[in-house]
């Protein structure tokens, strides 16, 4: 798709997983007394899923065990107008196995929020979808 001068690029599932894995922040969307809830929240990925440490009393524990969550990472340079969003949709549990917990721990994912965080949460990507906006490439040296 061209836009004023830009490219719309679908990307491939893992072309999404890598882009993902490339940036430290993403957002959990998930439902909170029936209606969407947003955070923010510093995460790594593990055997293909997307972890994130939390608060084993809180809010988001409570609301994301066992649910379809959605999950966003995405990257932006306004001044060149280029970016990539990628948007994860998968179930999310509670990681309770002692020996994937300390597998967990050596990801180094230090939470980022102050207080207790020693709650994992996995989610497991079924739907993936990304796509990457920019500039056109060069062809035989015209744009």
């Amino acid at each position: 798709m061209d836009l004023n001068g830009s490219v719309l690029q679908h990307l491939t599932r893992g072309e999404c997983m890598r882009l993902v894995g490339s940036v430290p922040l993403g957002r959990i969307v998930y439902t909170r007394q029936a209606l969407p809830a947003v955070e923010l929240v510093n995460f790594a990925l593990a055997d293909g899923d997307i972890v994130i440490r939390t608060d084993a009393g809180g809010k988001l524990a409570a609301a994301t065990r066992g649910a379809v969550v959605a999950f966003e990472a995405d990257s932006a340079d306004p001044a060149i107008h280029a970016g990539w969003s990628v948007t994860v949709v998968g179930y999310s549990r509670a990681v309770t196995d002692r020996e994937e917990i300390l597998r967990l721990e050596q990801t180094g994912l230090e939470p980022w929020a102050p207080g207790e965080r020693d709650h994992f949460i996995r989610i497991s990507p079924s739907i993936v979808n990304g796509r990457r906006i920019g500039a056109h490439p060069l062809v035989g040296g015209q744009r």
